[in-house]
Formats: structure tokens, sequence, C-alpha cells
């Protein structure tokens, strides 16, 4: 372990941070950052008819699309060979992990970007899924019921497996972060925020809003195909002044996880990753749903956030170079 990182979990240790719960801190989870289906809601029937996107020879049928054990893969190029846990899981609950993650690593606002995480902190976090401690501040979260399902089922050597591939996975810009007062008007769909027909638009307020930048290659789970972030203005700034300063309710992030947020040691970098996930997480921290041994040292971190620094340090490391 570097010199670096003990020094910053020693200092991180020993932190106290006044105002515990902060202003402004919710115990309800913003339904814009946890996307959850509305009652009813079913996946397309299988018509038969092989779907194709564009730059690929490839064709699935819906049935091959959505199933959970057996990946999707259109750009067999732009990635390695995928381990069987990673491309093709194992029945009945070893869910494979590239369906959720993709074949490169770099997933969707339900769940996470995985692609060049350090393989500890990945096999950390499935242990932690695993013990059930770390959940969703929302139960209906059907992406997190599946990592806790896959967590369960799969082999410790699955685990290690896939977190090997996709630690060695390039990470590469996949979020476009703009600042707007004014938003599409969005729903749910596909456990994520898709928009609304007729288009229309809306303020932003204190939200995020990520989309598909192409609804239709994303429904196709395309790799190629990456998303918009919409955040409010000036909140870029505000998010790097906190993450510099700590602004007397945080320390700075650049601490544990590195310059430019790129990570340091076996601690994530954060840069370029969904700004979606991001407040989810901040949120489960500072709402004690996420626990074990990592999210012990970031409690006193997250526990003086308000509901709008977490907007702001999401939009700031989301904004990032990866």
């Amino acid at each position: 372990m570097p010199f670096a990182f003990r020094k910053s979990l020693a200092v991180l240790a020993g932190i106290t941070l006044v105002g515990q719960t902060g202003p402004q801190a919710s115990d309800v989870p913003p339904s814009w950052a946890y996307a959850v289906n509305p009652p009813g809601a079913t996946l397309p029937a299988d018509d038969g008819v092989p779907r194709r996107v564009a730059g690929s020879d490839r064709a699935y049928t819906i049935t091959q699309l959505f199933d959970l054990f057996g990946v999707p893969d259109w750009h067999p190029g732009d990635h390695p060979a995928m381990p069987a846990p990673v491309g093709q899981g194992r029945r009945p609950d070893a869910l494979a992990c590239g369906f959720c993650h993709l074949p490169n690593g770099l997933g969707r606002p339900e769940n996470s970007s995985l692609a060049g995480l350090p393989a500890e902190y990945i096999v950390r976090q499935v242990a932690d899924f695993k013990s059930g401690a770390r959940r969703s501040s929302e139960p209906r979260s059907l992406p997190v019921n599946f990592m806790i399902r896959a967590a369960k089922a799969h082999t410790e050597d699955e685990v290690r497996i896939a977190a090997e591939y996709f630690s060695r996975l390039p990470v590469r810009p996949w979020i476009r972060v703009v600042e707007a007062e004014t938003v599409p008007k969005t729903h749910v769909a596909g456990w994520m925020l898709v928009a609304s027909e007729p288009p229309a638009t809306e303020p932003i307020g204190a939200r995020i809003i990520e989309m598909p930048e192409n609804l239709e290659r994303t429904e196709l789970r395309d790799s190629r195909s990456g998303f918009v972030a919409y955040v409010p203005p000036g909140s870029v700034a505000r998010g790097r002044a906190l993450a510099d300063s700590g602004g007397g309710r945080t320390v700075g992030c650049a601490l544990c996880h590195g310059a430019d947020l790129r990570g340091l040691g076996p601690v994530p970098a954060l840069a370029g990753r969904s700004p979606s996930y991001l407040v989810r997480q901040l949120y489960d921290l500072r709402n004690g749903h996420r626990n074990g041994p990592w999210a012990t040292l970031m409690k006193p971190v997250v526990a003086g956030l308000t509901d709008d620094d977490i907007v702001d340090l999401a939009a700031y490391a989301a904004s990032l170079a990866p």
C-alpha cells in the first residue's frame, strides 16, 4: 500500500466533523437519482426479429438482449475476451456481470462503472453486498437487488476473476455533463430517466437529470452509446470548491481519491463516473444504508453534507476527465 494512501487513512480515521446531519439533509431518497420503474412495467414481447446497431455485424433478439446470463456483445473488438462470470453467468442466480456493467465496464446510470477500478475495491464491495452491509436507500431498486442476488451466488474465485477483468479495462469519456436551467421532462423506463413524449422542458431545480444520448441504442445495450447529465447552473464550480476545501463540512476529496479524483491505491476513482450513481452512494453513506470497512471511513466525511452539497460534488466529479 502506497505511503500516501496509508497516511490518508490515518488522517481520515481521526477526523471529527460537526453538524452530523447538516441542513437540508433529507431522509427521503431523491426519486430522480433512485429511478424506480412504474408498477406493471414489463419487457417488450419478443417478436423474433433480430435487432442491430451501427458499427456491429451482430444481431440479437429481444430474448437474447435481456438474458441476464448471456451478455449481448455488440463490439467484441472493443475489449478483451470476457471471462465466464462476466459474459455468461451461472444459473440460477449468478448473473453475468457484464449484463448490467456492460462488456466495457462503463455501466449505466442505474448501476456503476467498474472500468479501471482497483480489483481489491470491487472484491470488497461484492463482499459487502453479500453480507448485507451494502444496500440501497430505495428497497425497490431492482439493479441493487440483482447485485445482492449475484453477490450471494458467485464464488470467491468468480468474483476475483470478474474484478480483475474490469480493473484492467480502460476508462473513457462516457457521460457528457451540461449545466442547464431547463431540462427535458423525463419519466422512468428501464430503471433510468428517459425523455417523455411529446417533448417538453421544465426547470432543473436541485436535481441531476442523467439520460441516454440515444435511447434506442441504450435500450439495445449498445456499449458505444453513452449518456448526458444535466446539472444545475454553477454546480460544477461549487462542487470543485467543496471538493478542494471541504467548506467546513467535510474534507478535501483528493485526500483519499487522489489528484483530479482519479483514484489512489485501492481507493476508487470518481472522475467521469455517473453523477446519479455518485449521488446514491453519498446519500446511502450519509443515511446509513451503505456500510462495511470502507464505508466506515466515509461516514464522518459525508455526515455534514447537505442534499445540495451532494448534487454539487457529483456534478463536479462527473465533469472531470476520467
